[in-house]
């Protein structure tokens, strides 16, 4: 765990480079794995999942009966846990509605306005491995039942018995998800892309999952299919200086480390005594945890980096334009104020990363590999799309009609101008008679 003592900007895109992985021989077996499953549906999805999931499945679809025992064997305190972090996350995401823009006059007889309506049917993809990811329903399956989406459905995979996680189904039932599949990986991906007997086609697909299912969402936006966002893995970036607690941060780093072999963490700071004692915080706390392999290959692309003041510092995390940004400062409103590239950001010491994973209320489906440059996390909007409406009169038509022929006339589109000159005509004619 070296520290890069105060690296000049020429040094930074090295420095920052996220630990990425090659897709291009993942991605001919994604693709014939797709054109299966486009000629045989079903059959080619039970295949793949006895294939890579060691399961035999005849049928896909989780029963009524699966979610009421799931309810029974999930223990009351997570119950009530998940049903906290539920009322959290309906309320920040219901607060998000935007009504429907104004109608605005912008020419006297020439009326525009826009409408938001949910996209029909939306596909959810939840991790079910090493770590069965419940939260992320929360988080995919609220907004989407918000927006109002017609269709939804549940791709989780099962497990080596068969069944799915008993919390992934609570969860799922909670949100009020009535169509849950058992089909994970490629499989699943490709399933929504098409459609089958079994699973509806989806218009787009959320949702984070491993290289494969990453790999799988990228060629699914070949076939007309949207994805929420390009994704890869997980990261975290800590800015603190001397007020920051050593173990607080250490354990925010470790939480993310956590998250898979290639999660990157980064700490920067302006003070390198505080650095040292991360360090050593980290030595003590990653022997403690049951992913200690895992969190120690992912602090093995870890970064601690000093730099001379808050200015360069926002400059770095800007460049850098991390997943999660954790600011623990004397002055957190600087970072605030100057973090403009970020996925979501946690404020003070007493904001760390896992509130925001779990219950706060915010999303934490969140851009990666530098994509929150220039895109959002997930929110209400990510399911729904914007239709704009216009309306014009005789009189509007009057007003604007003149400009569109020479518009139209400059760009040699000769219908666009006779479009517009067939109603200024028969306007005049009307006039005259």
């Amino acid at each position: 765990m070296n520290t890069i003592k105060f690296p000049p900007k020429k040094d930074w895109s090295q420095l920052l480079k996220r630990p990425t992985q090659s897709y291009d021989d993942l991605e001919q077996t994604v693709k014939s794995i797709f054109k299966d499953i486009e000629s045989h549906r079903d059959e080619a999805i039970e295949k793949y999942t006895e294939m890579f999931d060691g399961v035999k499945i005849s049928n896909i679809i989780v029963s009524s009966k699966e979610f009421e025992d799931a309810s029974n064997s999930v223990a009351v305190g997570l119950k009530e846990a998940i049903k906290l972090a539920y009322n959290n996350i309906y309320k920040f995401h219901e607060a998000q509605k935007i009504n429907n823009l104004a109608k605005v006059e912008t020419q006297p007889g020439v009326t525009c306005w826009q409408s938001k309506k949910p996209i029909d049917s939306v596909g959810l993809y939840i991790p079910g491995g090493s770590a069965p990811l419940f939260s992320s329903i929360l988080m995919l399956a609220i907004p989407a039942k918000i927006a109002g989406c017609k269709t939804i459905t549940l791709a989780t995979p099962p497990r080596k018995d068969g069944t799915i996680d008993p919390a992934i189904l609570y969860t799922a039932h909670l949100c009020g998800i009535e169509t849950v599949v058992k089909v994970g990986g490629i499989q699943a991906i490709a399933g929504l892309t098409f459609g089958t007997k079994s699973i509806p086609k989806a218009y787009k697909i959320f949702g984070p999952g491993n290289q494969y299912v990453t790999v799988a969402k990228q060629v699914a936006t070949t076939y007309d299919v949207a994805i929420d966002m390009p994704a890869g893995p997980s990261e975290l970036l800590v800015m603190a200086d001397e007020t920051a607690k050593p173990s607080f941060v250490a354990s925010d780093l470790l939480s993310q480390a956590e998250h898979g072999a290639d999660s990157q963490v980064i700490l920067v700071s302006t003070d390198n005594t505080l650095i040292e004692a991360v360090k050593s915080e980290i030595k003590s706390q990653i022997e403690q945890l049951p992913r200690v392999e895992i969190a120690k290959a992912a602090i093995s692309n870890s970064k601690f980096i000093l730099v001379d003041s808050f200015t360069e510092a926002a400059e770095l995390i800007n460049n850098y334009a991390p997943e999660h940004f954790i600011v623990a400062t004397r002055d957190n409103n600087f970072f605030v104020d100057h973090i403009s590239n970020a996925g979501s950001v946690f404020i003070g010491n007493f904001t760390p990363e896992s509130a925001g994973d779990y219950a706060s209320g915010t999303n934490h489906t969140l851009p990666t590999n530098a994509y929150a440059k220039q895109y959002s996390g997930v929110n209400l909007d990510a399911f729904m799309k914007t239709i704009t409406y216009q309306e014009i009169s005789q009189e509007g038509i009057k007003h604007i009609g003149a400009a569109v022929e020479l518009m139209a006339e400059a760009e040699g589109l000769t219908a666009h101008k006779n479009a517009m000159s067939k109603r200024l005509e028969a306007i005049k004619e009307s006039d005259e008679a």
